[in-house]
């Protein structure tokens, strides 16, 4: 890590560094760096030896800053309660040091609030800071550690018991090997969906991590008929991520099955919250797959992309 600069501000510090030195729990934050790590940036507000917040992003040619290309969110991560004109005054001072550095555009993607609680607080300060809305992702979630475990008490047993009678079972394991990528191109591609995962990034990722990646499948005569991934992006959290069902296999309720099994895995990793994701398309909301998620949800919360130009 290299300080590029830093500025005492009245009480507080803010301190531009090559490279990334907060430690986030959001662990796609800080292992994206790949082989152009030297365009990591990262802005780091104190207050004494105390990290209040950061905000990491790569430095692009043309003096563009975005948030990191990689992570499906970003933007400003806070280390404690913080107060609204703190929050500004951190924003207010990255800007200046932005003109300073002849930063001519900044490309942030704010994380939904259960990741960070200062979210809807954040994009209300971006935007009375001359932000401009790019795009809204609406993610559903199900949060509350209680209210998981409950539920999968209440309906778990049942659900199971339905799958039986399919003569099929879900199962939950680590990923070992990575034909089932195959499995869900096939079936997508089958049903006239895109498969716009980058499969050598997520190849990756899995090798890095393989402790933050489960694989659940439904299995039917030795043979698996759906899958999905379950990830921990943050370590009190699962991330429902690329899922799908064989066209071919005549299941019902398919989703039902995945998602109960995400619940019970949730409870065995002790998760606080569980993101089901965007139900988005290009030119509207996926209303169907909201509804379907909205059997599994009691959250729903924004990511949000601005730009600033300076």
């Amino acid at each position: 890590m290299k300080n590029i600069n830093e500025v005492a501000l009245g009480e507080f510090t803010l301190s531009v560094s090559q490279g990334s030195s907060c430690k986030l729990d959001y662990f796609l934050a800080s292992n994206f760096e790949g082989p152009t790590s030297s365009s990591l940036l990262e802005f780091v507000w104190k207050k004494g030896s105390k990290t209040l917040a950061c905000l990491p992003v790569r430095r692009k040619e043309g003096g563009i800053i975005t948030s990191l290309d990689k992570s499906p969110f970003g933007g400003i991560w806070a280390h404690a309660q913080l107060k609204s004109g703190c929050i500004q005054e951190f924003i207010d001072a990255v800007l200046d040091q932005c003109r300073i550095m002849e930063i001519k555009e900044l490309h942030l993607i704010q994380v939904p609030k259960p990741y960070e609680p200062h979210s809807d607080l954040i994009n209300y300060l971006l935007f009375k800071s001359g932000f401009e809305l790019q795009s809204i992702l609406s993610h559903q979630f199900f949060v509350g550690k209680k209210k998981i475990k409950k539920l999968v008490d209440e309906r778990f047993v049942k659900t199971m018991a339905k799958l039986k009678q399919e003569h099929a079972e879900v199962r939950s394991s680590s990923i070992q090997h990575f034909s089932f990528l195959d499995n869900i191109k096939k079936w997508n591609q089958k049903r006239g969906y895109d498969f716009g995962v980058d499969e050598d990034s997520l190849i990756k990722q899995v090798s890095l991590f393989p402790e933050r990646y489960f694989l659940i499948s439904i299995v039917k005569n030795d043979q698996p008929i759906a899958h999905s991934l379950a990830v921990k992006l943050t370590s009190n959290s699962l991330y429902y991520f690329l899922s799908a069902i064989d066209p071919a296999s005549g299941l019902k309720n398919g989703g039902d099955y995945m998602l109960m099994k995400l619940f019970q895995l949730a409870v065995l990793e002790k998760s606080e919250f569980i993101d089901l994701g965007t139900s988005d398309q290009i030119s509207s909301a996926n209303h169907p797959l909201m509804f379907f998620k909205s059997r599994f949800s009691n959250d729903i919360s924004n990511k949000v992309s601005w730009i600033k130009f300076l």
